[in-house]
């Protein structure tokens, strides 16, 4: 009998820490996929955020390392390029790259930094309470907008990281992804696969953004979050290639 799937080398065989339902371990795996059919294991350095995934490196099997919040794109830099035969990727939330890590990640991506970034959206602050995040949707509960997120309390608008991103002329990869159908977690992989090739073949800056569910902190079932990431959080977040 042919064998049609087997346990990525590069993720560990552990048990989750992460809530039921939570996108982080369907991104983890693909990830480790993604690495072991390109062949760079060994070769390879992730750099964990402050977040839900502050403890990735119990789950892969290849060298990583930690970043102060926000800073993951800054630690990247100064890996790549100091061992810029290494390929180099950051993991960020939303919390961590689009608020506190906001200047970081702008300016990696203006210098056109050789690095591939996988950025998961959920669209809220899940390690530390379920509070708003900068991407978190007009009208949506958190635990500090009680009532839904409202412009015309000066909560502002949600912050569209890669449509800023887009207008970087060194910027040379972005596309936005999201885990809510079977067909959607192989468009994300094929996502990751590409922003991994782009570094390998030194062509710069590559950013993958995945729309992750949280059912903790959005209050929903698993079933229900897919179903609100293909029906409404997609209004707000194209999915789609920008550049």
């Amino acid at each position: 009998m042919d064998k049609i799937y087997s346990h990525p080398k590069s993720l560990h065989d552990t048990t989750t820490h992460y809530c039921p339902g939570c996108g982080h371990g369907t991104i983890h795996k693909l990830i480790c996929q993604v690495i072991d059919e390109l062949g760079i294991r060994e070769k390879t350095i992730a750099i964990a955020p402050v977040g839900c995934a502050v403890l990735a490196y119990d789950y892969w099997n290849l060298d990583t390392t930690e970043a102060a919040h926000g800073r993951a794109t800054a630690v990247a830099t100064g890996l790549k390029r100091t061992q810029p035969e290494k390929i180099i990727f950051t993991y960020q939330g939303d919390g961590d790259l689009a608020a506190i890590g906001t200047a970081e990640t702008i300016h990696c991506a203006n210098r056109g930094e050789n690095i591939t970034v996988i950025f998961v959206n959920n669209g809220i602050y899940g390690m530390t309470g379920g509070q708003m995040a900068p991407t978190t949707l007009i009208g949506q509960k958190t635990a500090t907008t009680p009532r839904g997120r409202n412009v015309n309390l000066g909560e502002g608008e949600p912050l569209k990281l890669l449509e800023m991103l887009a207008v970087l002329p060194r910027v040379y990869y972005l596309e936005r992804t999201a885990i809510c159908s079977p067909r959607s977690v192989l468009n994300v992989k094929r996502a990751i696969k590409q922003a991994f090739s782009n570094q390998i073949e030194n062509k710069g800056f590559s950013l993958v953004e995945v729309i992750s569910p949280c059912p903790t902190y959005w209050n929903k079932s698993a079933a229900d979050c897919l179903k609100w990431i293909e029906h409404e959080v997609v209004k707000t977040y194209p999915l789609g290639r920008l550049k």
